[in-house]
């Protein structure tokens, strides 16, 4: 907490990271900055926890927050984390906070970060954050959850084919039988 200020005069947006979420100091110090705030569910935090945890930085007086669903830990074995889309649209209808998706770390599998990013989008995510590298192979870390240049190109177009398609289907009257 005692870096937040420090932080705050360098960024344009604190990240609070998942092991984080519950760091009830480090909440109340961001929320006492004038930054936006990214605020990471933790892989165990049900959602009124990832809700509270909001709560501690706006009772500091910080309105700014970003939330970002990452993953949650369940019995699945076939990718890292189980990426929790059910909290999206529950969290949009009880909270006015916005709420990106990062499929990235919420699989730590690249071949499924396209499809859940559809899915972020479907069920009313606000944004995605997705991690992308020059070289994945030789990235630090990450590099089976990393998108490349050319695969990341890709993914934005579906991703503009599917917003397009999206916004012109609900301008569309559906008549509704009786």
């Amino acid at each position: 907490p005692k870096y937040v200020p420090m932080v705050a005069e360098y960024s344009d947006v604190i990240q609070i990271g998942a092991r984080n979420m519950q760091n009830y100091e480090l909440l109340k110090a961001v929320g006492r900055m004038e930054k936006p705030v990214l605020l990471k569910r933790g892989m165990s935090a049900t959602m009124t926890e990832f809700l509270m945890s909001a709560e501690y930085i706006i009772s500091e007086g910080n309105p700014n927050i970003i939330l970002c669903e990452r993953g949650i830990r369940t019995f699945v074995e076939y990718s890292r984390n189980t990426l929790d889309l059910n909290v999206v649209p529950a969290i949009k209808n009880i909270s006015h906070l916005p709420i990106l998706v990062d499929p990235s770390h919420g699989t730590g599998r690249k071949d499924l970060v396209g499809p859940l990013s559809l899915g972020a989008l479907a069920v009313g995510a606000d944004g995605l954050m997705i991690e992308v590298h020059p070289r994945p192979e030789t990235a630090f870390s990450d590099a089976d959850q990393t998108l490349d240049a050319m695969e990341f190109k890709k993914l934005m177009l579906k991703i503009t084919d599917y917003v397009e398609w999206q916004q012109h289907y609900q301008q569309q009257e559906i008549p509704v039988s009786s």
